[in-house]
């Protein structure tokens, strides 16, 4: 429920011009989504939607693509500094890190938001990333080796 009410989130604010909470909890209980201020709250935030002028002195909500690509690339920074060596067993993927930098680069892939990764466990030098299938799992590690590349 939660996945297809923000999915909403981010088709209502690309299409309509939406400036308040209280707009959003509108158009989302026209769409049979009943929802609170605080339910609206964290997924807000947990989008990283961000106010940008819509004209005539107002704002609206929108989706920060600027500045999860510059998270992106920072992340991509971590992981290209920290992994050493991937590769993968059906929906499990396992990445080689520097001693002591698993944990950074686990919580680089998890920051960077796959919709494919199911969760990801960090050791001392290894981190086991589950994903929803085997081609899931196929098309991260051929992203993740142009990566380190």
């Amino acid at each position: 429920m939660k996945s297809k009410r923000q999915e909403k989130i981010i088709e209502i604010v690309t299409n309509q011009v939406i400036e308040t909470q209280d707009d959003l909890i509108t158009s989302l209980k026209a769409c049979g989504f009943d929802v609170t201020q605080a339910t609206i709250s964290r997924d807000i935030r947990e989008l990283k939607l961000v106010k940008v002028s819509a004209g005539d002195h107002c704002y609206r909500y929108a989706p920060s693509s600027h500045e999860e690509m510059e998270i992106s690339v920072k992340y991509g920074e971590i992981l290209k500094s920290t992994v050493t060596g991937v590769d993968l067993a059906n929906n499990i993927v396992v990445l080689k890190t520097y001693s002591g930098m698993a944990n950074a680069a686990a919580a680089a892939i998890d920051g960077m938001g796959w919709k494919e990764i199911v969760g990801s466990i960090a050791g001392d030098d290894n981190i086991f990333v589950l994903m929803r299938d085997s081609a899931g799992a196929e098309e991260f590690v051929s992203k993740f080796r142009k990566l380190l590349k």
